[in-house]
């Protein structure tokens, strides 16, 4: 198992590069999910209430934020002047 040699975000372990692959395919999932949820908007021959496709878009959202969270695992941050 290869690890990243990028430098990790603060909070974030150096991760394998199976773990970027699952994130990247994640993402790209998401994306195409999000492009359906922007053409059901915009067809004016599908009658869409605004409310409940922001709500839905909102937990989409959510939901592959907590899974790509899954498989990054950050921790919290340290600030300076903490007494570590």
């Amino acid at each position: 198992m290869t690890r990243s040699d990028v430098t990790p975000i603060p909070g974030y372990r150096a991760q394998s590069e199976a773990a970027l692959q699952l994130v990247r395919a994640n993402k790209e999932l998401e994306e195409r999910v999000l492009r359906l949820l922007d053409m059901l908007r915009d067809d004016p021959a599908v009658k869409v209430d605004p409310r409940w496709l922001a709500l839905g878009r909102s937990g989409i959202e959510q939901g592959f934020m907590a899974v790509n969270r899954a498989i990054m695992q950050p921790g919290r941050v340290e600030l300076s002047g903490d007494d570590v």
